[in-house]
């Protein structure tokens, strides 16, 4: 982990107090941020997902990645900083230890989600109001990227 830091030492850090807000739902920052120190609230609408404290956290990297507005909404829950890249594209390029930092932390991720998605459907076979699942595990396990520019017609659903 410290390794990854260091690789973020020359970058802008910015300071932020309990409540402040760091990333909001369905904006575009365009920046990654990087835990130091404290902790950060993730909700997706008023449901609490986590409380990320551990150095090196990457907040960001999905909308950056896939071009879209952030995920959920990131506050910090206690005094605390975070290194800024504010071109992360380039900064990813330029720092392919970093990427692949990035790639492992998506990786896992996704691979939880497949193994959780895999043990609802799995739990609740047979029934319909669950279908939906197999088609989401479906679109993670075998779509192929589109090309740049081109935007997938997702679904869509509320938080209830």
């Amino acid at each position: 982990m410290s390794k990854v830091l260091e690789l973020l030492g020359n970058r802008p850090v910015r300071h932020y107090q309990s409540g402040d807000r760091v990333l909001e739902q369905g904006a575009k920052s365009g920046v990654l941020l990087v835990l130091i120190e404290g902790a950060f609230e993730v909700r997706k609408g008023e449901f609490l997902i986590d409380v990320i404290t551990d150095p090196g956290a990457v907040f960001g990297e999905i909308s950056v990645l896939a071009d879209v507005g952030h995920s959920a909404d990131v506050t910090a829950s206690v005094a605390s900083s975070a290194y800024v890249v504010e071109d992360p594209r380039a900064f990813l390029r330029e720092n392919p230890d970093f990427h692949l930092y990035v790639s492992e932390l998506l990786a896992r991720r996704l691979n939880y989600m497949v193994a959780y998605l895999t043990n609802v459907r799995q739990q609740y076979q047979g029934h319909d109001h669950i279908g939906m699942v197999d088609q989401v595990l479906e679109s993670l396990v075998i779509r192929q990227p589109k090309p740049p520019g081109q935007k997938s017609a997702g679904i869509v659903r509320d938080s209830p």
